[in-house]
């Protein structure tokens, strides 16, 4: 079993509650067991552009990971500096046809999913278009990705993604399931596997602790 690292000053991560990216993050610093400091980032009132924000991001996303001198933006590559850092609880398996299935199901998500309902292009739609359009939208586009992992995984998923122990895909999946369900109201009978893993996810500690609604900066009131 892999010794437990602890980073030498206390990870900072910005991040802002209902962003999927930086719910991929949480999930990975919960897993590894890593404490942390949450550093909240309105995406709403625009405070990923303040000066300040865009020393340490100039596209002004998040999440951002600060581990002592060294920053890091962009989920994807907070996650593998994460996993090269602090091996314990790897990310991806080692077999290495599974860890390419890790990498094509992350990618489903990253690439083909998750950019095109991000808050840029929703506001986007509903001024440019309009506000009726933004649900088939969401709907569409996610249902598009969701049948293409719903091949991909079929022959690989165990009690998770890839198998019967929590990798990267798993991390990618669970935030894009919970806004599915919980935001954007997808009928998720077309996808029983994928539907599956979201249960599972529900019942991990790691996954629960890193729902949006259990971050410091989420409303009182707000269940997804």
């Amino acid at each position: 079993m892999a010794s437990v690292e602890e980073p030498k000053n206390k990870l900072k991560l910005y991040s802002y509650w209902r962003s999927s990216c930086s719910y991929r993050v949480r999930i990975a610093l919960n897993l590894k067991g890593l404490s942390y400091e949450y550093v909240p980032v309105n995406l709403v009132k625009g405070e990923q552009f303040n000066p300040e924000f865009l020393k340490l991001n100039p596209i002004g996303y998040v999440p951002v990971l600060v581990d002592g001198d060294i920053v890091i933006s962009d989920s994807f590559a907070i996650l593998m500096y994460l996993d090269e850092k602090y091996p314990q609880h790897p990310l991806l398996p080692r077999d290495l046809h599974k860890k390419a299935i890790n990498y094509q199901a992350a990618n489903i998500v990253s690439s083909s999913i998750q950019p095109l309902q991000n808050l840029a292009v929703l506001k986007y739609i509903e001024e440019k278009v309009s506000p009726d359009e933004k649900l088939p939208w969401l709907q569409y586009h996610i249902g598009k990705g969701f049948a293409a992992l719903e091949k991909l995984l079929k022959d690989h998923a165990g009690r998770y993604a890839t198998g019967d122990e929590v990798f990267l895909a798993d991390l990618f999946l669970a935030p894009q399931l919970y806004q599915a369900v919980k935001r954007f109201n997808l009928d998720m009978t077309q996808f029983p596997l994928l539907s599956r893993l979201h249960e599972a996810y529900n019942e991990l500690p790691a996954f629960q602790n890193a729902m949006p609604e259990n971050q410091p900066d989420a409303p009182a009131s707000s269940t997804a």
